[in-house]
């Protein structure tokens, strides 16, 4: 983007106007003077700011029309002897003059110079510096453009992201309402149930009072029964005792008896055997044969095979 002029031509020609009203110069000055008051630097100063170029054009222009054209040269006789003799010493005395003039003038100029460069150096650093400002501005210019341009993609995003929650704010209002509308149905049922449930609960808790006191009763009942069979239960425990004492010194009885009966059994066993064996050898004195010894009770068996006749 081409940037914005500071300072247009009339603004131009109006300071330079003021310039020449401060400095007290008349048209058909000299172009010395006119510059003397009239410069690059100073109109910029005084404007803040401008393209110089622009500014050299018309303090050129306005140069022209306030010293104007040159005159016309006009054909002049030749001067008499003596009045060239006293022209040429008021030549002298004015070329001496002059030549004082021009050595200051030489010297302004030069001035004028040297001013004419460190201002030429100090436009060329600021168009420097413009230039880069031109340019970082160019490149912010591109990212801001960048970032606006994401900025709005953004917003569309977010635009449809809003329509889409508007969207689901104007449902959950209905479905608040259709909530609140079931709510309240449910809080006047709710209310007459626990009515009914108080009632129904009074009516139970007397019912309960009434079984409580039924059930008391059962029980002192109960408790006296179970008292007299507990009695009874004792009473009874104390005769099975004495009954099991009885059946214990019996058992010990027979225990002794069983024990006496088998020492008996062990001496009869013993002497039956002591018998065979003296008959085996009485039997053998006689025959001469070898005679077996068998167990008593194989020789019970054949005692009873034999019969009693046979001993």
């Amino acid at each position: 983007m081409p940037r914005p002029s500071i300072a247009t031509p009339a603004q131009v020609r109006e300071t330079i106007s003021i310039l020449l009203r401060e400095s007290g110069l008349s048209s058909g000055a000299s172009s010395i003077s006119f510059r003397r008051a009239v410069s690059v630097r100073k109109v910029r100063e005084r404007l803040g700011g401008g393209n110089p170029a622009t500014i050299a054009h018309e303090i050129n222009a306005v140069e022209k029309d306030f010293i104007g054209s040159d005159a016309q040269q006009l054909s002049i006789p030749d001067l008499p002897a003596d009045i060239a003799a006293l022209m040429a010493q008021l030549w002298q005395a004015a070329v001496g003059v002059q030549l004082t003039e021009v050595l200051q003038l030489k010297k302004d100029a030069h001035s004028i110079a040297d001013a004419a460069k460190s201002a030429l150096v100090e436009e060329q650093l600021r168009n420097q510096v413009l230039l880069q400002e031109l340019a970082e501005m160019r490149s912010a210019t591109a990212e801001h453009n960048a970032q606006l341009a994401q900025a709005t993609s953004q917003m569309a995003v977010l635009a449809d992201q809003n329509a889409g929650l508007q969207r689901e704010l104007d449902a959950s209002r209905e479905r608040e309402a259709a909530l609140q509308a079931a709510q309240q149905s449910l809080a006047t049922e709710q209310t007459g149930a626990i009515a009914a449930a108080r009632e129904r609960y009074d009516g139970l808790s007397k019912q309960l009072l009434q079984e409580t006191a039924q059930q008391r009763q059962a029980a002192q009942v109960e408790v006296t029964r179970m008292t007299t069979q507990a009695k009874f239960a004792e009473k009874r425990e104390a005769s099975l005792s004495g009954r099991i004492e009885q059946l214990e010194a019996d058992l010990l009885e027979v225990r002794s008896q069983r024990d006496k009966a088998a020492g008996e059994v062990s001496a009869l066993k013993y002497i039956n055997t002591s018998l065979k064996i003296q008959v085996d050898e009485f039997l053998k004195a006689r025959t001469g044969e070898k005679v077996l010894v068998v167990p008593p009770n194989q020789s019970k068996r054949r005692a009873s095979a034999k019969g009693p006749g046979r001993d």
